[in-house]
């Protein structure tokens, strides 16, 4: 008998996420609601808390980028040219998340809300070839819009 854990599979329909992951994915969007709120009610900061927000949303992406990382490591059903391609973007949210911190602060909010809308859509084409939870992509969805939301404020109107 085979001692590896098995890969459990989501039920039909089901798409709520696990607890955790809900605190921790909706959890991770309070600095983007709060910086955010700090560049539409404090003008005097606002530069601070626009370029605070900037700041995240690059780790962020960075971060999102190493999902594709893990999965191309652990994703049975990828074949090796898909894994290249996995491994390969994984580093690219990371590359545009850097190139826009070095960008004006409306330049670098439109790159960084571009990421996350590039990133979702390879999301997209994972989850096409692969068994993604069945809670990922609308999970992903409703965090990655939420983040553009705050940077797009945070970004346009930051400097005021």
């Amino acid at each position: 008998m085979d001692s590896l854990p098995q890969r459990s599979q989501p039920l039909p329909g089901a798409i709520a996420p696990p607890t955790p992951v809900v605190w921790l994915g909706y959890g991770g969007l309070l600095p983007f609601v709060l910086l955010t709120l700090g560049v539409l009610l404090d003008s005097v900061h606002g530069p601070l808390w626009r370029d605070s927000q900037l700041a995240y949303g690059a780790i962020i992406l960075s971060f999102v980028g190493a999902l594709h990382w893990a999965f191309a490591m652990t994703l049975p059903e990828l074949d090796a040219n898909q894994r290249v391609v996995r491994f390969i973007w994984s580093v690219v949210p990371a590359l545009l998340a850097w190139t826009a911190l070095l960008l004006p602060p409306m330049l670098a909010a439109t790159l960084l809300m571009a990421g996350f809308v590039v990133h979702y859509l390879q999301d997209r084409r994972l989850e096409s070839i692969s068994n993604l939870p069945n809670w990922y992509l609308p999970m992903r969805l409703r965090l990655s819009s939420v983040a553009c939301i705050c940077l797009a404020i945070s970004g346009f109107f930051g400097g005021r």
